[in-house]
């Protein structure tokens, strides 16, 4: 199948990815580049078009993010969106100038033409979002006004030249038509072809690992989560050979903080169910006897991840002895790391690298392979469908990785673990047979540092404290706390203090974030 896709070229706006989605929803590829990325590179890409981001700048400014100018002499349409309208017009020969009147949230826009292909099919007054403090005063050659509200100008267009651009934002949800506008571009202007779908990734993904790996031999960090068993399991297609044997060796470490059954049950999954080759190593003992003692709640997640490192380290160098030099490292990274790890303005404003995400240690020299670097999660679980995984992988709300450690607030003992596991499959089930659990991103139990007298029959009890959380959010970024059902309150609370000996009382957390966080520590 012929690969194209539509390049989103971020100017640093907080929309970039929005602007992906978008067109991705078409089933059209869309990936997102920075602004000042290479010709070579966004040709790598098989682009049918571009679209020019938003962005906080103004095209004035000292350091103001410039495009190369010679996106507009590739042949493709060109898209611009607010920051992206005003570079347009301004490397073209017009001119920007702030605005009389700024114009931020909702508004009105008027179409001045009816025959502009960006809005065909739409009416002659729109309902658009707006956010920008700049507008086009004069327009280059050849651009004609295609839209505008009271204040100024709302959209512009030289088809002869192909390329068209909006001062609002059609990517959000505000803009109530802004799919229709994104689809006429990417279909009715570049000609994209809907059929990027979920078997189409995953016939392109095994037949790019094929090549990339060769006879190679390859190890996967399995946690039991979603991005990392879709990336083992999709990589594990690629490395079988005619006989079925794989060269795909994933490594499960129990690290004495997952949550109930959790280690019997991914291994269940993934090995029996979907046949990985899976070595499972219980290190329980290992963490518990690093955690001893330790109560800050920093140094709980570095004994953590430097102690998995050396798990890991050590099964790297067995599976090696055994099986074969391992050339590869297969890591679940999603499109959200990457273009985290990729400033618009330069290495000096890079959020955090995505490379080596488990920080492995670099004595091992693998080289990464990383199939789901262009997805985001919601996509993720559409490939793990596509692969037949089972639905309790694919549904799984996120968990920290350094697991039910940064939810035991104080010293972490097989004791106090065992006593929140309890907690968190009472909490977790409840709300699951309240078919409330795919509906929250994330709900789960805490256990409290803080002993509080309580009577069960006719005895004094001193137990711990259990606190609930639950949250909304989109990202994890920001989150707001769930008003869950009193009735489910009620159960969950029940069962808790009637079923985990050691605990005699529930709070329920009402924290959004910020001020607070998701996780306690």
């Amino acid at each position: 199948m012929e690969t194209q896709s539509i390049v989103v070229l971020d100017f640093g706006a907080q929309y970039s990815q929005l602007i992906a989605r978008r067109i991705r929803e078409q089933k059209i590829f869309s990936v997102v580049l920075p602004f000042n990325v290479t010709l070579e590179e966004i040709r790598s890409y098989s682009p049918v078009g571009i679209i020019l981001s938003g962005g906080p700048s103004s095209v004035y400014d000292k350091d103001a993010p410039h495009a190369d100018k010679k996106v507009f002499s590739l042949g493709l349409p060109v898209l611009g969106i607010c920051y992206g309208l005003q570079f347009m017009v301004y490397a073209l020969g017009g001119k920007v100038r702030p605005a009389e009147k700024r114009e931020y949230g909702h508004a009105k826009v008027e179409l001045q033409h009816g025959d502009s292909q960006l809005f065909q099919g739409l009416p002659k007054v729109l309902a658009v979002w707006m956010s920008h403090g700049d507008s086009a005063e004069e327009l280059p050659p050849g651009f004609r006004l295609t839209a505008r509200t009271p204040n100024a100008v709302a959209a512009i267009e030289n088809p002869e030249q192909k390329m068209w651009a909006v001062q609002f934002h059609p990517e959000v949800h505000h803009t109530p038509l802004g799919t229709d506008i994104l689809r006429n571009f990417a279909v009715n202007i570049c000609g994209a072809k809907p059929n990027w779908t979920g078997q189409h990734f995953i016939d392109a993904t095994v037949a790019q690992v094929k090549a990339q790996v060769g006879d190679g031999r390859a190890i996967c960090a399995l946690s039991g989560g979603v991005d990392s068993s879709v990336a083992a399991v999709l990589v594990d297609r690629a490395m079988r050979n005619s006989s079925r044997k794989t060269r795909l060796t994933c490594v499960f470490v129990n690290n004495g903080v997952l949550r109930k059954g959790e280690f019997e049950q991914v291994q269940k999954n993934l090995r029996d169910n979907l046949g990985l080759h899976l070595v499972a190593v219980d290190a329980t003992d290992r963490f518990m006897q690093k955690l001893a003692g330790v109560t800050d709640p920093e140094k709980k997640r570095k004994i953590i991840g430097n102690e998995f490192i050396a798990v890991f380290d050590d099964e790297a160098q067995k599976i090696e002895k055994e099986e074969g030099k391992v050339d590869w490292l297969v890591q679940g990274t999603l499109y959200p790391d990457v273009i985290e790890s990729r400033s618009v303005r330069g290495p000096s404003e890079v959020i955090k690298s995505h490379h080596n995400v488990g920080g492995l240690p670099e004595k091992m020299k693998l080289k990464l392979i990383e199939p789901l670097k262009d997805l985001f999660k919601d996509e993720v679980r559409r490939i793990g469908r596509d692969l037949g995984m089972p639905e309790d992988i694919l549904q799984r709300q996120p968990f920290p990785g350094p697991g039910l450690a940064v939810r035991i607030l104080g010293e972490v003992t097989k004791e106090r673990a065992d006593l929140l596991r309890d907690c968190d499959e009472i909490v977790v089930g409840e709300i699951k047979k309240a078919g409330l659990y795919q509906k929250i991103w994330q709900s789960f139990a805490v256990l409290l540092p803080v002993m509080s007298v309580g009577v069960m029959g006719d005895q004094r009890t001193y137990a711990y404290t259990c606190a609930v959380r639950a949250v909304h959010s989109e990202d994890g970024m920001t989150a707001d706390w769930v008003p869950l059902p009193y009735e489910v309150l009620k159960t969950i609370s029940n069962r808790i203090v009637n079923e985990v000996r050691g605990v005699n009382r529930v709070v329920y957390d009402i924290t959004s974030k910020p001020p607070g966080t998701i996780e306690w520590e």
